[in-house]
């Protein structure tokens, strides 16, 4: 799938992708919901995948309520940059080792609809036009909500279904 280049894209896509994700979760059994993924990952189950999107939706809701609100913020937190953001993302899933799977899944569906609360908001200039925000860098406001959304579930959709394909 095409990367979304306007506003309707991206929330088409967004929503799509989600759908596509929670439906394939929903008709794993209950065993399988909770079940290990049997190859190397950093995420080794559905809870952790679901925390690891939620975590996601966060620095990208974070991030731009406070520079909407004239509060300069990198997007993703000191000490990380770029370089070194699996690091984040590992304290992320340590963060969330403790989480129930239930509590993930609500996050995630909360904050899937909060991301997409920020987007209507916003216009197909506002998010698509590259410097539109100074806040943005080189690049987009779209930019990172496709990051934050479709092409992220993208990567979780592609995750859950390996790990359905080894329960054969």
């Amino acid at each position: 799938m095409a990367r979304p280049k306007n506003k309707e894209e991206l929330l088409q896509q967004a929503t799509e992708n989600f759908d596509k994700l929670m439906t394939l979760f929903n008709n794993l059994s209950d065993e399988e919901k909770r079940g290990t993924f049997p190859f190397e990952t950093r995420d080794k189950n559905c809870r952790d995948t679901f925390a690891h999107l939620y975590e996601w939706h966060q620095l990208f809701i974070n991030w731009e309520r406070e520079n909407s609100n004239g509060q300069a913020k990198p997007f993703l937190p000191a000490p990380y940059n770029w370089k070194n953001y699996p690091d984040m993302n590992i304290k992320f899933w340590e963060k969330h080792q403790t989480t129930s799977l239930e509590t993930a899944v609500t996050q995630l569906e909360k904050s899937h609809q909060d991301c997409l609360q920020i987007i209507e908001t916003y216009t197909d200039e506002e998010l698509f036009t590259k410097k539109y925000y100074n806040w943005t860098g080189s690049t987009s406001l779209g930019s990172y909500a496709v990051s934050a959304t479709s092409s992220h579930y993208d990567w979780a959709l592609k995750t859950i279904r390996k790990y359905k394909k080894s329960l054969k």
